[in-house]
């Protein structure tokens, strides 16, 4: 059945294929399969490699965003879609080129604000969340106070003994550090959103 109705799909109007938002595929890896997704009148189509299943909205229990840099890549975004009977989909905005590099997908923000209309058009319930669980943040923000506190303590340390060549590194690590974590603290924080105020933050 399931065949069947991918066959009807790829069959279909090339214009409704082709509309902005319908369809998304990326690679999460060098030498996997490519996740592919398309929002169709059924539900959400998934495709990796020889593996399918469509998952009707209805059925979509919960949805999280937020914001994922890794290496050189500072443009990453993931999208975690949980089913109601346990299932689990995870969709990045960011393609594996090598193993060093990430390239940025177009299309990832159009397919998510398109999934976010078609469930609020289906009358979804699905719970709306952004940023990191709740226990995973407090985590982060309890080590970074930590790091604060050891990096003032140096600094004082550094003043007081007159090694002005560490004052200037550690204020000088502490602003870069600051400036590449700062985002990434401010995106993620938790928070509840609705169908209509989709967190623009966590967009590419």
């Amino acid at each position: 059945m399931l065949k069947t109705l991918f066959r009807r799909r790829d069959a279909s109007s090339a214009a409704e294929a082709a509309a902005p938002g319908h369809t998304y595929a990326y690679k999460a890896s060098l030498i996997g399969a490519a996740h592919r997704y398309e929002l169709t009148d059924e539900g959400l189509l998934w495709r990796t490699g020889h593996r399918s299943g469509v998952w009707a909205y209805a059925d979509i229990a919960a949805i999280r965003l937020s914001y994922r840099p890794m290496g050189m890549q500072h443009r990453r975004f993931r999208a975690d879609i949980d089913h109601a009977d346990g299932r689990h989909i995870t969709i990045f905005s960011t393609s594996k080129q090598t193993v060093a590099l990430m390239e940025p997908q177009s299309g990832y923000s159009a397919f998510i604000l398109e999934l976010h209309r078609r469930l609020a058009a289906a009358g979804s319930l699905a719970r709306l969340s952004s940023g990191l669980r709740p226990g995973i943040y407090i985590m982060i923000v309890a080590a970074l106070a930590f790091v604060g506190l050891a990096m003032t303590a140096l600094l004082l340390r550094a003043l007081l003994t007159g090694e002005f060549a560490g004052v200037v590194f550690i204020i000088g690590f502490a602003v870069f550090f600051g400036w590449q974590i700062s985002g990434f603290i401010r995106r993620n924080k938790p928070r509840n959103y609705a169908f209509d105020s989709v967190p623009q933050e966590l967009l590419p």
